[in-house]
């Protein structure tokens, strides 16, 4: 058992904090200074990376090390290895001590493969050599509006996926540590016993809906996605003990979905397309909704004014990778009710991701 999660209200109020303690250090330092301090944070996410692909955080897992040490352990310099942990303890990913050993901070258990919460492999994702050619070509993006990921391979990034199974398996795994992240602390903001049958559109390997079944002990489910990612499905839902209550089905929510649910869930999937192509989505939900069925959306909202929201860079991510984009409250309420839906709410968590609850109109 990890940690009891504080309420979402003290989360929020924490950030807020941090907010305003960020924007007094870049208004009090002088601005180039600032600025400086933006302009490498490049340099950062590759000290991330590179520590992940060693494995930095695993050999500080039973305690300080020297840096020395840990560079034997990995196969790396020391010279080099030592000056990489003076920049991960920069950043905060690590602290050194007085007799020079160096250990982990919170923000370097997450860099464990092991530990829980681990956003190792989502590191391994942001920093990847062809993830980095994408954001290096962000110039296209604004000036086109077009995907650089499309620009640069030749074709929509998840049809790029099928001819790249290395970066496929890195990205996958992201995806994985990424609903590690949210899956249990968005579900916790929602009261799913009365549901009858969920429906998983987009749900991968049913990471949500085991979730959402575990506890529902009264419910079934139906996992749909591509056929060939439902195929994997079986050991993680064996393993949540919810096999036995959930049906497989392969196809596209782009032609349609499984009807009769009384629930439909859709964890980061509006996001990833258009207006055109999110609608086609949602309006196949609709067709195949129970008339007393409701809509749950996990996305992040993004606030109508601009903040230090992190939705707001993954906004830009979406733009750089595919046609997709993150939205307002309002934003969804629009697309919902053109779809056939009235959004009911828009329910916080203590994560960056949202609940959003709709139903048939």
């Amino acid at each position: 058992m990890g940690r009891r999660t504080p309420p979402v209200r003290l989360i929020q109020a924490v950030d807020r904090v941090r907010a305003a303690l960020a924007g007094l250090h870049r208004s009090t330092a002088p601005g180039n200074v600032a600025l400086l301090e933006l302009a490498t944070g490049a340099w950062t996410t590759q000290v991330l990376y590179v520590a992940a692909k060693l494995g930095i955080a695993d050999q500080l897992a039973t305690g300080p090390r020297r840096a020395a040490d840990v560079a034997a352990a990995v196969g790396a310099d020391p010279d080099a290895v030592h000056r990489l942990m003076r920049a991960m303890t920069s950043r905060g990913a690590l602290r050194q001590r007085r007799d020079g050993r160096f250990a982990l901070t919170a923000v370097g258990h997450a860099l464990r493969s092991d530990s829980d919460g681990s956003l190792r492999d989502m590191v391994l994702f942001l920093g990847h050599p062809r993830h980095w050619e994408h954001w290096g070509a962000l110039l296209h993006s604004v000036q086109t509006g077009e995907p650089a990921a499309e620009m640069l391979r030749g074709m929509p990034a998840f049809d790029y996926l099928d001819t790249d199974p290395e970066f496929a398996a890195v990205f996958n795994n992201a995806m994985t540590a990424a609903s590690g992240l949210a899956n249990d602390v968005a579900l916790q903001a929602y009261d799913f016993s009365g549901c009858r049958l969920v429906v998983d559109v987009g749900g991968g390997h049913g990471a949500v809906l085991s979730t959402i079944l575990r506890g529902a002990p009264d419910a079934r489910g139906v996992l749909f996605d591509l056929p060939k990612v439902v195929e994997g499905a079986g050991p993680l839902l064996a393993d949540a003990g919810v096999a036995h209550r959930t049906a497989l089905e392969g196809g596209s929510f782009l032609e349609s979905v499984p009807a009769g649910g009384d629930l439909y869930v859709m964890k980061n999937i509006i996001h990833d397309w258009d207006d055109e192509h999110a609608l086609t989505i949602l309006r196949n939900v609709r067709t195949g909704i129970a008339e007393d069925g409701r809509l749950l959306l996990l996305e992040m909202v993004l606030p109508e004014r601009a903040s230090s929201f992190i939705g707001h860079m993954l906004d830009l991510e979406m733009l750089v990778m595919l046609h997709g984009r993150e939205r307002t409250r309002a934003q969804y309420a629009d697309l919902l009710s053109r779809a056939g839906f009235r959004l009911i709410r828009v329910l916080p968590t203590v994560s960056p991701m949202s609940v959003i609850e709709a139903v048939a109109v």
